[in-house]
């Protein structure tokens, strides 16, 4: 084997891990056997020494403190009821709208993408929450579906995402940067989804039938309900302005974070011994996972980076005399196929350390790059057949909701993710702009 071409050797890492992945190994052990099968066929006994260091610089990192805060940050809000109260806003304000309570259903799915941090859940809170009240008043169950879907999604790309915080880990960038360059894609992809649900709703009001006027509130009612608004403003205020505006480091403001969702599920009388049982449970769980991954993942693009493989991949782009930008444009295409199999985690691992260096090497700013990334992954969680926030919604939808509708209600919001992405590559400055000011 060590006498084989490195992108050879590149290639039966890759293959051999996703044999391992096919055959039902967890990531994290996909990754280790085909990494320390290739060190030690590569190196000898001694390569596998590579797994002791990649251990420890892969556990020897600050940043990743943020990472179970805001997990846990983002399980409290789950189970403080915060979600009822602000869809109870939402009918009040626009339920008098035709496809107001759609709208109103991505405005929150963007307030918990700023709160939580992950994509699920949105999904899954107004999975329960909003998907029986809209099919009650008569909304289509196709466009409520993929509504909430799509919001759910925004999650991985309003700060304080988790994936961005695993992806600047990964890529050595600065956590604040790509946190303010995801905010403007962001809200630009929630005005997206508003627009589009308007404009079907303006067109055929039996898609998203406004309340009957005796059902609809006064201005003063409608004045009060602002209330809900009030805690999760305050959070999301605190914990982004510290960050972005330099107060304190990411896993600070996680601290602060979770300390402030604790509050308002104090606020909701949420606050029991049950509830944080869960809540903890789950973050070990999850941070167990991420962790194994992580040290797996480092040890495995070791390898990859001693190969020299890297360096080989940029030459040949030169020797073939590639637009950079197809090169981009061929990542993007590769993310939105793995997509269809495999969940974000393993595609962020997977991939950036290989395709980092390749994008600096072009002369393009890797936190433009990252913006592209998680649009992508948008998109991943959409796409079938393996779409994780497809199967949330299965897992919450009545009966009458079937895989295929689900799957069919996805595809428009795959369309307009996809014209989101077109826009940040070929107006970078849409995520540039604001670290641009701020950094």
């Amino acid at each position: 084997m060590a006498e084989l071409d490195p992108l050879a050797i590149t290639a039966i890492m890759f293959l051999s891990m996703l044999a391992l992945m096919a055959m039902g190994s967890p990531l994290a052990w996909a990754l280790t056997i085909s990494g320390v099968g290739s060190a030690f066929v590569l190196w000898g006994p001694g390569g596998l020494e590579l797994l002791v260091s990649s251990t420890y610089s892969a556990m020897d990192n600050f940043l990743l403190v943020a990472l179970p805060l805001f997990i846990f940050m983002g399980l409290v809000l789950q189970r403080s009821g915060i979600t009822d109260d602000l869809f109870e806003m939402i009918h009040k304000l626009m339920g008098g709208v035709p496809g107001g309570l759609g709208v109103g259903t991505v405005i929150i799915c963007a307030l918990i993408a700023a709160m939580a941090g992950v994509s699920g859940a949105a999904t899954v809170s107004l999975g329960i929450i909003a998907l029986p009240a809209m099919l009650k008043r008569g909304y289509d169950k196709k466009l409520v579906t993929g509504t909430i879907m799509a919001g759910g999604a925004l999650g991985f790309l309003i700060p304080p995402s988790v994936l961005m915080i695993i992806y600047a880990f990964l890529s050595r960038d600065s956590v604040g940067k790509l946190f303010a360059a995801g905010l403007m894609p962001g809200l630009m992809l929630a005005g997206i989804y508003i627009a589009y649900v308007l404009i079907r709703c303006r067109i055929n009001p039996d898609l998203g039938p406004p309340a009957p006027v005796e059902d609809r509130f006064s201005g003063l009612e409608k004045l009060k309900s602002l209330r809900h608004l009030i805690p999760p403003g305050v959070l999301i205020a605190t914990v982004l302005g510290c960050i972005i505006g330099g107060v304190t480091s990411p896993s600070e403001a996680s601290a602060i974070g979770a300390f402030g969702a604790l509050v308002i599920a104090a606020l909701h009388g949420r606050v029991n011994w049950d509830m944080l049982r869960y809540v903890m449970l789950t973050t070990t769980k999850l941070m167990g996972m991420l962790m194994w991954i992580t040290v797996a993942a480092v040890f495995f693009s070791k390898i990859y980076v001693g190969l020299g493989a890297g360096q080989i991949v940029g030459e040949l782009i030169e020797d073939f005399e590639l637009s950079p930008m197809y090169v981009i444009l061929a990542m993007l295409a590769t993310y939105f196929v793995l997509g269809m199999f495999l969940d974000d985690f393993a595609i962020v691992f997977i991939t950036v350390p290989l395709f980092v260096p390749i994008v600096r090497d072009l002369g393009y700013d890797t936190t433009w790059f990252a913006v592209l990334f998680i649009l992508s992954m948008q998109s991943a969680y959409l796409t079938p057949p393996f779409g994780y926030n497809l199967f949330y919604m299965r897992s919450v939808a009545p009966p009458e909701i079937t895989i295929g509708d689900i799957y069919k209600a996805a595809l428009p919001f795959v369309a307009l993710q996809i014209f989101g992405l077109a826009l940040v590559v070929i107006f970078p400055q849409i995520a540039l702009w604001l670290p641009s000011i701020l950094f």
